[in-house]
């Protein structure tokens, strides 16, 4: 059994940033990556996905975007590229092609059991990643035989989508952009819409990622939000990886001729019930992007950064009157459903008591248990702790934590 001071589990974004941090520190360390550098990246997203916030909020410990086009969005090849520069450049002491398959307590440390042997380690960090499962919801059993299930995960392009209908179900960022590339591709869609989050892409001619950075919104901590659990589950915002278009919601999805129906409730006796909320759910979406941009142009007022356009407010979300509350799916019209209902860590291979009620890793900004860390969670210590831009300031502060409890193995 090999041993070392700290085991980073995972080499994406997450996973090399706490290995700079720790290289900085002089704390000896592997990450262990069960495939390749940015494997999520390069396996696990669709093909035409390009990264929600600009090149230059790419942001690293000891790295950044140094490109021609700062303000342009990434395609997953870029962003692959743009992490395995990181890693070479940091020389990060990743162990490639090697798959966790246990973690226990070992005495005052941890094992971690791998297909390629076993570790001990003092200190341990989880940068697996916050999307390693798809959440499926129970009533996916209940879709007639002949219509195809997929997962975010899964798809990659409209190419492998029979012809016919899709029912996308789910209006975070990922529903809306695939929702809006497969109606392009020629399919009808229906869009299945619960609680969601309106955002432009710019505002007042700035980016709405550059006013979340400069407003300090993206660096607000547990203390400025009245739930931070319920932050953590939000869906994302209703954005896309290009400037070209300022929105990506409901109204420019009916536009272009996707069906907007309420939150897929049930599934019964071949019947898809949608819920009749869907009007509410629009409205309180809109009523919370007018109360953003309000404190923007409030932080702005105060600010005053050169450049910007005049204040402006945007049309409210329009509902079909009356929305569909039922679909018959024994009809033909549906050929293929895609679950865009978030996704989850996949923490199975841990077998320590550090969950809670609810089968969530339990953990304070990050610290789980003495020697047990977790890194890139949503909201993990501030609203941008899951962005590539927010987890290096999340590895510094875990880094500091670790060195400062820093002690020899157990031989």
């Amino acid at each position: 059994m090999k041993r070392i001071q700290t085991i980073v589990i995972g080499a994406g974004q997450a996973g090399l940033a706490m290995s700079h941090c720790l290289s900085e520190r002089g704390i000896a360390h592997v990450v262990v990556e069960r495939g390749e550098v940015a494997n999520s990246w390069r396996h696990e997203r669709w093909d035409s996905l390009r990264l929600l916030t600009p090149n230059w909020q790419s942001r690293l410990p000891g790295f950044a975007y140094a490109g021609p086009d700062p303000d342009g969005f990434m395609s997953l090849p870029q962003v692959v590229r743009h992490l395995s520069d990181y890693a070479r450049a940091s020389r990060a002491p990743v162990e490639e092609r090697t798959r966790v398959t246990s973690v226990t307590i070992d005495g005052g440390g941890y094992r971690v059991a791998t297909d390629r042997g076993d570790w001990a380690c003092r200190s341990l960090v989880i940068a697996s990643g916050a999307c390693n499962l798809a959440s499926v919801p129970a009533c996916a059993a209940g879709l007639p035989d002949g219509i195809a299930q997929l997962t975010p995960l899964e798809y990659r392009g409209p190419a492998q989508l029979a012809a016919g209908g899709v029912l996308i179900v789910g209006a975070s960022a990922t529903g809306v952009q695939l929702a809006a590339e497969i109606r392009a591709a020629g399919h009808a869609v229906t869009l299945a819409a619960g609680e969601h989050v309106r955002m432009p892409r710019h505002y007042r001619g700035r980016d709405i990622q550059w006013w979340m950075d400069r407003a300090g919104i993206h660096d607000a901590g547990h203390d400025a939000v009245d739930d931070p659990e319920r932050v953590r589950r939000l869906p994302s915002a209703q954005l896309a990886g290009t400037s070209e278009r300022r929105f990506f919601d409901l109204n420019s999805l009916q536009d272009a001729g996707v069906e907007i129906v309420g939150r897929l409730s049930a599934i019964r006796d071949g019947q898809a019930l949608f819920s009749g909320a869907l009007a509410n759910c629009c409205a309180l979406s809109d009523l919370k992007m007018n109360r953003l941009l309000a404190t923007l142009d409030e932080w702005a007022e105060r600010a005053q950064p050169e450049g910007l356009q005049s204040i402006e407010r945007f049309a409210p979300t329009r509902v079909p009157n009356p929305p569909r509350l039922t679909q018959d799916l024994t009809r033909g019209k549906f050929r293929t459903v895609i679950w865009a209902t978030g996704f989850r860590p996949d923490h199975g291979w841990l077998h320590a008591p550090v969950f809670d009620r609810k089968g969530r890793l339990a953990h304070r900004e990050g610290v789980v248990a003495p020697g047990l860390y977790a890194l890139g969670l949503p909201f993990l210590r501030r609203r941008n702790s899951a962005l590539i831009d927010g987890v290096g300031a999340d590895a510094a502060h875990l880094a500091d934590h670790i060195a400062g409890t820093r002690g020899r193995l157990a031989a």
